[in-house]
């Protein structure tokens, strides 16, 4: 009979190396380009709100998860602080926006690639990418170690990259253009936020992971800590660069959305071969986010498997223990038809209004934690619920309303569900 519990075999290194893993992509290399396009310089300022907002969330995800360290997320803190219907809504909002993420991911990689070998046709673009979705699920279908190695080995070349592209790019860059020259408007630097604040939000693939991770209440927030110092520091960085060298003059809407912005900008760089070494990790660091959003979504689609939200089939794991393997096949044929379809210029700020919505949700359940169990203020919390909800409504009316449409659509699937199961 199979095991029904997964193992637990990462520690604080694994972890924090798994939340860089599903942040450093489409955040940094796409994300402060669309950003910096809507707000000027004023993304840098952005980019520091969100990684407030992002501390908020941290911390109370890391609590949460501490105290209830099963797969799933804001799901299972929802049916457990909550109630099953905002468990329920928190779970869909993480299956629509890391499934629409995950198809950006890998059509970005596919892109990246295609563009290091000079080629460019749209068929070979939705090919590339879903190769690259078939490999990583494979990878995923062995366990968890083995995406581990995979994940480290993908880790350790975007950070090389971008350590060169800061340490290259800090002597060009202009400081009276980054620090003074700001005419973004307040509506356009929250706007900004909405998106950047996406960029931040992997660390809750550590979370999501709660099962697997060794002595977990202090594994947890040790990892979500450390994963978003380190990308705070990164992105700053990399947001004063891009916007100091004159990347929001170089760069049209259209390339800073369907090409690499940071790449296009290191071209200029008097050090040699910046670029190329940023297209790299450009690639792999799509792989990363790929591969750490298939193991997320993989892992909410089992919980919601287990309370029956989702069919049963989908809790069930392979005979070592290790992976919810029908659940992955899911998710690979989930992201492959959006792959298909998908529009990566929509896809970002989609899944900013779900993921706000999801992490307002999380905010609200780490309200319910009793004194005993909490290990950070309570402030944080209402902080964190306040700017959730406050910012998921600065993207563009018509994403909003969609998603608020498709919150109506999951509940009425589960109010379904519910019915057929108890009659």
């Amino acid at each position: 009979m199979s095991p029904s519990v997964l193992k637990r075999e990462l520690g604080v290194f694994g972890a924090t190396l798994m939340g860089l893993g599903s942040i450093l992509g489409t955040g940094v290399f796409v994300s402060i380009g669309m950003a910096a396009e809507i707000a000027g310089s004023g993304v840098i300022l952005a980019v520091a709100i969100a990684a407030l907002v992002a501390v908020c969330n941290g911390l109370n995800s890391a609590q949460l998860a501490a105290n209830h360290p099963v797969s799933g997320g804001t799901y299972e803190y929802g049916y457990k602080y909550l109630n099953p219907w905002l468990g329920f809504t928190a779970g869909w909002m993480f299956l629509l926006a890391k499934t629409a993420s995950a198809a950006t991911a890998a059509l970005g990689f596919a892109g990246y690639f295609l563009n290091a070998i000079n080629l460019a046709d749209r068929t070979d673009l939705i090919l590339t990418a879903l190769v690259a979705l078939a490999t990583l699920t494979l990878i995923v279908l062995t366990g968890i170690r083995r995406s581990h190695i995979a994940n480290t080995a993908i880790v350790s070349v975007t950070l090389l990259s971008l350590a060169v592209f800061i340490v290259a790019g800090l002597p060009e860059v202009s400081w009276e253009i980054a620090t003074v020259k700001n005419d973004s408007s307040i509506a356009s630097i929250l706007h900004a936020t909405a998106l950047m604040f996406v960029a931040y939000t992997g660390y809750g693939r550590i979370a999501t992971m709660g099962e697997e991770v060794r002595k977990p209440q202090q594994t947890i927030p040790k990892a979500i800590i450390f994963t978003l110092v380190l990308t705070m520091l990164l992105y700053v960085a990399v947001a004063i660069v891009f916007v100091g060298v004159g990347g929001i003059d170089k760069l049209s809407l259209q390339t800073a959305t369907t090409a690499a912005p940071l790449e296009v900008i290191a071209r200029s760089f008097r050090i040699p071969g910046v670029s190329q070494l940023l297209a790299v990790g450009a690639i792999t660091a799509m792989l990363g986010v790929l591969l750490n959003l298939i193991l997320g979504l993989s892992r909410v689609l089992l919980a919601m498997g287990r309370h029956l939200d989702m069919p049963r089939v989908l809790a069930r794991l392979n005979p070592s223990g290790t992976t919810p393997y029908v659940a992955v096949v899911a998710v690979e044929v989930a992201i492959a038809l959006l792959i298909l379809i998908g529009d990566v210029k929509t896809t970002w700020s989609f899944s900013a209004f779900n993921v706000l919505i999801y992490y307002a949700i999380t905010n609200f359940a780490a309200l319910q934690l009793s004194p005993s169990e909490r290990l950070y203020p309570q402030w944080l919390a209402v902080v964190g619920l306040g700017s959730c909800l406050f910012l998921a409504f600065w993207v563009q009316r018509q994403i909003w309303l969609i998603g608020l449409a498709l919150i109506i659509a999951g509940l009425i699937w589960r109010a379904i569900v519910q019915l057929l199961a108890n009659n």
